[in-house]
């Protein structure tokens, strides 16, 4: 039998998290693993998910192209899965060209079938920037919990998904105009008139396979509800271009799933793996990439009446959270797989933690605490206790030599329970009965005391001794899938060639073994904090943009608590201000009221003693003086910013270069409309 094995082609645009790598990875390559070692032939098939709106979004945040991003995140990617020891056939990428010559025989398969319609919908559209909005280029408050900052597609806060026209306040991400709905036509793949061969097969193909329980309740909930038309272009210009359609690509949705079959093509003969009625297809990921598997991949295949390699088992995991709360690598929460290679921590010690807690059936938490307890209480204590005190035991008093005798250890049921597990890709249940085995064998060893019968009954320890050597060397073989730098060190240690499943119950006989060593090291409270701090300085502060905007201010007043601040009432067109300000030395209230200034408006709210700051004047500082930035444009305008006003701290302010250049503002080398007329060249401040 061959056995394609996929996971869920990860975002390019970021850098994977443990709960990516558990999610979908780690989890195939376990079950790629196995499978090798059962003598299958297998085919572990992943790469960069390149297109969309994610990409361009990225882009402009970074202030590059989208291949630029495209080729930059694959790298990290790739270092990240290599140093986790991920064993794809194939890690490959959709920005290819035959990636688009794939995409483009289903897209007309299926519209010579009759399954593409064109519809026209309305779309918000900027006037401004000229250009119809993709839903996460539109930010505005969310109607569920009220949070200020919720883009068009979902809200961070509150984790709702959410349509661009249910925002309060939508606004334009790129200059803070207000969208317009404007008419546009797209292309739509008729999932209702695909629905009836669609359940069919999900019938038949659930019953057959195997599908976790979250799969088959989420794709029966679509089924039920009923499929609609689904549009599968977007006016962008980062895709796969649409045939006869100008400035318009299929929606990523759409192209995704069909990466798997293209990056096939970029290692072999894709048809032999996806035409191939002999081969099995298993796929994994997390809860919410189920619909595209069940519902919108198949149904793609199935409207082109062609036989394809169709889904066999589907196992999808619920959420690894983190202690912190929400994985962002911006905000420094969470463990990303960048940082975990610089902690010093083995990658097979990560491998042993998210997969002992690989979230199978509810989500599941990382937290640091838990790591350690399990490397030093499980992983050590178990594990590697056995493998240490058994052949440190041949080496001190058989001259590492293995005594060739039967073993009286009979794992056979152990074995089998841990191989029905895993051809379920149940890796969490399977990997504690590993461990159940090895904590046998650590029972067995405190019972037969070779220490003792070394001396007392020869017979009895040269038996023990060898049912544990032999122990050892199953356990290299059946950790191999989950540890496998660990089973490799093992086979070192035992000076032994790599074995297969195969191989479990047949004794090594007579042998002489390797140099012996520790396979794990303790995870000491002291290592762990030195590890914690080190991630914690090396988090760079994020980059976020500052929001500018001129206003007036209308009153001022001394502070009553202290002699050197001003409180200013600052007016913003649409809304007023208090803001705060150390100019006393520099200005009279009258000096300063009626001036319109250049203003920071996103700083977070901070209070100066006792008075609430709601925002920072900018004012040029030459060492010798003073003088606020003024500026002749009306109250409100942005001078600087999006319109999304997301609040940034002080020391995301600081990361800014603010300066004045014969009188000029400007901002990280941008130039501002504010100016000022004493202090030509200085600092902004």
């Amino acid at each position: 039998m061959k056995v394609l094995i996929t996971s869920a082609l990860p975002y390019v645009n970021n850098v994977p998290h443990m709960g990516n790598i558990i999610g979908c990875v780690l989890s195939a390559d376990v079950f790629a693993r196995f499978k090798r070692s059962q003598g299958e032939e297998v085919l572990y098939v992943c790469g960069t998910d390149e297109h969309g709106t994610t990409t361009e979004a990225k882009a402009i945040e970074e202030g590059v192209t989208p291949q630029e991003i495209c080729d930059k995140y694959y790298k990290i990617h790739k270092d990240v899965y290599d140093w986790f020891g991920i064993s794809f056939d194939i890690f490959g990428r959709t920005s290819t060209e035959n990636h688009t010559e794939i995409v483009h025989d289903i897209f007309k398969t299926l519209d010579k079938n009759g399954y593409i319609q064109a519809k026209e919908v309305e779309q918000t559209y900027c006037s401004k920037e000229e250009k119809y909005l993709a839903d996460r280029f539109i930010e505005g408050t969310c109607p569920h919990c009220g949070y200020e900052h919720a883009r068009g597609d979902q809200c961070e806060s509150c984790g709702k998904l959410l349509d661009p026209h249910e925002l309060k306040n939508p606004k334009c991400k790129f200059c803070g105009t207000t969208p317009i709905l404007k008419k546009t036509e797209h292309l739509f793949l008729d999932l209702e008139k695909l629905q009836p061969e669609l359940e069919q097969w999900v019938k038949e193909a659930s019953a057959k396979g195997r599908w976790t329980q979250n799969a088959l309740s989420t794709t029966e909930a679509w089924l039920k509800k009923g499929l609609e038309p689904r549009a599968i272009t977007r006016d962008l210009k980062w895709g796969v271009p649409v045939p006869g359609k100008k400035d318009k690509v299929f929606y990523v949705w759409f192209d995704a799933p069909i990466g798997y079959i293209s990056i096939t093509g970029q290692h072999t003969d894709w048809k032999s793996w996806w035409k191939d009625p002999d081969v099995k297809l298993y796929q994994f990921m997390a809860k919410d990439n189920i619909p595209f598997h069940t519902i919108l991949f198949p149904a793609s295949l199935i409207g082109t009446k062609e036989e394809w390699t169709m889904l066999h088992h589907i196992n999808s995991t619920e959420y690894l959270q983190h202690e912190d709360g929400k994985f962002s690598k911006s905000r420094g929460t969470g463990l990303f797989g960048d940082d975990a290679m610089k902690t010093g921590i083995p990658a097979d010690a990560f491998r042993y933690y998210l997969l002992i807690n690989r979230p199978e059936k509810s989500d599941a938490t990382f937290t640091w605490k838990d790591l350690q307890d399990k490397l030093n209480g499980e992983l050590l204590a178990n594990l590697g206790n056995l493998v240490n005190r058994t052949l440190v035991f041949i080496s001190k008093y058989y001259d590492n030599k293995i005594p060739d005798k039967k073993s009286e250890l009979d794992i056979t049921e152990d074995v089998k329970k841990v191989t029905e597990l895993l051809e379920w890709a149940n890796e969490k249940e399977a990997l504690k009965a590993i461990m159940t085995i090895s904590q046998k064998g650590n029972q067995y060893f405190q019972e037969n005391q070779p220490w003792k019968t070394r001396t007392e009954d020869p017979e009895k320890c040269e038996i023990a001794i060898s049912s544990l050597a032999n122990l050892v060397k199953d356990l290299a073989i059946l950790i191999e899938p989950f540890l496998p730098d660990t089973s490799k060190r093992i086979f070192e240690q035992l000076a032994v060639e790599p074995q297969t499943w195969e191989s479990i119950g047949k004794p090594l006989g007579s042998h002489t073994i390797g140099k012996t060593e520790p396979l794990f090291e303790k995870l000491d409270d002291k290592k762990l904090a030195k590890i914690k701090e080190q991630l914690k300085s090396s988090k760079p502060v994020e980059v976020k943009p500052l929001q500018l905007r001129a206003g007036k201010i209308t009153k001022v007043e001394k502070h009553p608590e202290a002699d050197k601040l001003y409180i200013e009432t600052v007016d913003f067109g649409d809304h007023k201000r208090t803001i705060v300000s150390g100019l006393v030395d520099h200005y009279s209230m009258d000096e300063l009221e009626g001036k319109t200034c250049a203003w920071v408006t996103n700083l977070k709210p901070a209070k100066l003693r006792g008075i609430e700051s709601q925002g920072m004047i900018l004012a040029a500082d030459d060492g010798k003086a003073v003088e606020v930035a003024v500026t002749n444009a009306k109250p409100g305008e942005y001078l600087l910013g999006d319109g999304s006003e997301e609040e940034i701290t002080i020391d995301e302010f600081a990361v800014h270069k603010l300066e004045v250049k014969n009188g000029k503002a400007l901002i990280d080398g941008e130039e501002i409309v504010a100016y000022t007329k004493k202090v030509l060249d200085g600092k902004l401040r």
